[in-house]
């Protein structure tokens, strides 16, 4: 699975990583209904360092696709609330 960081860069990750990439985008998503600002950004460090610590820096130029993709770290609660809907950023 590629998760790309918008800004940042795409991260491969095992396919075993799908069930906690999903809890954690579901946090997101919990908190941007809520309007939770501070629930949020935590809740979406969570995630990022998920893909960052558990994911391997795809090379610049590979050309594949992403299965994922997240907004820039620095995402506000008003923007992430247009992608982190109840369908989450995972694809069905």
């Amino acid at each position: 699975m590629i998760v790309r960081i918008s800004n940042e860069g795409q991260y491969e990750l095992p396919e075993g990583s799908v069930a906690a990439l999903n809890e954690l985008d579901n946090q997101a998503v919990q908190a941007c209904e809520a309007v939770d600002e501070d629930r949020f950004h935590a809740a979406y460090g969570r995630l990022l360092e998920f893909v960052r610590t558990h994911g391997q820096l795809v090379d610049a130029d590979h050309l594949g696709g992403s299965d994922m993709i997240l907004p820039p770290p620095d995402v506000t609660l008003e923007e992430a609330s247009a992608e982190f809907t109840a369908e989450g950023l995972l694809p069905g």
